[in-house]
């Protein structure tokens, strides 16, 4: 049987689940009509140029999961090549839980979210620790982000899907809060010149 890139998710218990609860059907269409993808497309691509979190998980060698949330500037998260993303990870806790868990488990999954335009995307792949390439450090760190880079993470990707938009909250970040705010706020000024010009014009205002 051909194995479908939606495998590596909807395993044969998962399916079995599918079918006792009526969706397999539909996922089954989906899987002859299109599908997931296994390689970066320029539109997620892009997509990752925005992103400035992601929520990074692993596991540990019994299987044991674990999620962590990674930060940096917009578009930390590098495209490499059509199947390769990376990242600088940062000095932080100092508890390396997601460095023990892949010294002895590869696979891996990246989470993120845009909850002002409703996206969310899913990752799957395996990621490796990189230690010793202070060249490919440099391209993935952006000199005025205030956080250490201590290492990289390399993720190679084996399946992504555009998850649903049902349940996911409005939020705005601060840099798009302030994009939004910025013309009213020219406008409240503009207007606060001419107000104060037009009181000057009134009788007894000199």
């Amino acid at each position: 049987m051909t194995q479908l890139v939606s495998d590596i998710a909807f395993t044969p218990s998962v399916k079995a689940v599918q079918a006792r609860l009526g969706s397999r059907q539909h996922y089954a269409h989906m899987e002859e009509r299109d599908g997931w993808l296994d390689t970066i497309t320029p539109e997620l691509a892009e997509f990752l140029r925005e992103r400035d979190s992601v929520y990074f998980a692993t596991a540990s060698g019994d299987g044991r999961p674990y999620i962590q949330h990674r930060g940096g500037p917009k578009g930390f998260l590098k495209v490499l090549d059509d199947r390769t993303l990376a990242f600088a990870d940062f000095k932080g806790n100092r508890q390396y839980i997601s460095v023990g868990n892949l010294a002895e488990n590869t696979q891996a999954f990246l989470f993120l979210m845009d909850y002002a335009t409703h996206t969310r995307i899913k990752i799957w792949g395996s990621a490796e620790v990189i230690e010793d390439d202070p060249e490919l450090l440099a391209r993935l760190t952006d000199p005025g982000y205030k956080g250490k880079p201590e290492r990289i993470i390399r993720f190679r990707v084996e399946a992504w899907d555009a998850n649903c938009r049902q349940h996911i909250p409005l939020k705005y970040s601060q840099d798009d809060v302030n994009a939004i705010v910025k013309p009213l706020r020219e406008r409240l000024a503009a207007l606060e010149v001419e107000n104060a010009a037009l009181k000057r014009q009134l009788p007894g205002s000199e």
